[in-house]
This record gives C-alpha cells, structure tokens and sequence, in this order.
C-alpha cells in the first residue's frame, strides 16, 4: 500500500469517526496523528479533487437580455412624444393600461442611464444667466418711497380691510398711510399725490417702489 492510500485510509476512518459524533482531536489521537497534519491532509485532499479548468470561463447569455431590435424598439417608445416627458415609473402603467408590454420599470431605467438621459430627457432652454436687478440708494429723504399693502382681518369672515403705507427709504420714517375696503392702484397713486404735496416734493425728485422690489 503507497503513502497516497494509507493517508487516504486514515482520512477515511477519521471522517467515519467525527460522523459518529467523535470529535477531531480525539480521533487524531487514536491513530498518532496531529490535527494539523490531519487538517493539511484534507486540504491536500480537497485541492488534488478540484479538477476544474482555469481558464476563462463562458457565461451563457440570459434568457431575458434584450436583443437589438428590443432595445431600439423600448427607446423609441421612452423618447416618443407621449412618453419623452415622464419617468418610467409613470411609463409602464400607462402602457399597461392600454394593454401594452415592452419591458419592465428597471429595464426602461437602465436603458435610460446607459444612454445618459436618465436626468434630462425632453428638450428644454438652455439655462439662461440672470442678472442682479440694480440696486436702489438713497443719500437723503423723501428721494425713494418704499410702499406695500397690508391686509387687515376684519370680525367677518373673509372681509379684510386693506392698509396702504408708504415709508421713506433713507429715514425709514412713515410718511403716509391711510386704510381702504379694496385695493386698488388708483387709491395708491391718489395717497401718493397727497404725501408729495404735503412734503413739498417736486416732480421727477422721487421714485415709489413696492416693498418686494428694494434691494438694500
């Protein structure tokens, strides 16, 4: 009997004796062996039993990948006009509604992210720079008006009564104010006629703006 088969017998009957519920060191021990020549063994054992190629290996294709023809055909009805504005989660309910089936929510969104229009799909304006309205200043008073338009609660509902007040930009002081039951462009330009003639305010020296269109 060769080396090979004595330490194949050996493994044989210390697997035999581990299945029958003894442990591996006491097993080991039986015989004169170590654990870890034992241990070395089986690994020897199980590399010599693993017989399979190294080389590259051939995946089959999957069943459900998509062939050419399918994929164009899924783009074409994510880029039409009815679907180019809405995800794919919006997408195949609405196909399944009509009874139509061209691929699942996940494939339509992989489709979309391998052809970079998973952010943007429909055609839209360039984003166009803006720039930051001009500034209004004022070096003295009654040189800019700021105005603005409250509404105030009345104890029926859904009436309000409407405060109209104008205040000086470089002061910050209350020039004019005066309440109305509407509002109405016509009753702030007649408050702001009052409030120039009251301070003496000469034509082309003041320009009124509403409060939303100051910037300090």
């Amino acid at each position: 009997m060769t080396s090979v088969q004595q330490r194949q017998k050996l493994l044989g009957l210390i697997d035999k004796a581990c299945a029958d519920g003894a442990r591996l060191q006491p097993a080991c021990r039986q015989i004169g062996l170590s654990c870890r020549s034992v241990q070395r063994w089986q690994r020897s054992e199980a590399a010599e039993g693993d017989q399979r190629p190294s080389g590259k290996r051939r995946y089959a294709r999957p069943a459900n990948k998509l062939l050419e023809e399918e994929r164009q055909a899924v783009m074409a009805t994510l880029n039409s006009e009815a679907f180019k504005d809405l995800p794919p989660s919006q997408i195949v309910p609405r196909l399944a509604d009509s009874g139509v089936y061209v691929a699942s929510e996940s494939t339509m969104y992989r489709l979309l992210r391998q052809e970079g229009q998973l952010a943007h799909r429909r055609a839209e304006r360039s984003a166009q720079k803006r720039s930051r309205p001009r500034a209004l200043a004022a070096t003295g008073p009654d040189q800019v008006f700021c105005w603005d338009i409250t509404y105030l609660p009345t104890q029926v509902r859904g009436q309000h009564f409407y405060l109209y007040l104008f205040e000086d930009l470089f002061s910050r002081k209350i020039v004019g104010w005066q309440v109305f039951d509407c509002e109405s462009a016509e009753l702030a330009s007649q408050l702001l006629r009052d409030i120039c003639a009251r301070h003496s305010i000469r034509p082309g020296q003041l320009t009124a703006v509403a409060v939303k269109e100051v910037v300090a």
